[in-house]
């Protein structure tokens, strides 16, 4: 813990409560972002899950023939 030596000032206290907000500012943009944008990757997730599982059985009746 930190403990000052001085109590700081009110535009020292403004400084840090904007970067403050700012940071959960952007942390809150970069959520609904990621949220957002989920189904698009979850897609090509499952397509190329789908893709793989398909090849795999294709080789597979192929070299056990």
């Amino acid at each position: 813990m930190v403990f000052w030596s001085f109590p700081p000032t009110s535009k020292q206290l403004k400084f840090t409560l904007s970067g403050v907000v700012a940071g959960f500012t952007l942390i809150a943009a970069g959520a609904y972002l990621s949220f957002s944008n989920i189904a698009p990757q979850q897609a090509r997730a499952k397509a190329r899950k789908d893709y793989i599982k398909a090849r795999l059985k294709q080789l597979e009746k192929l070299f056990s023939g």
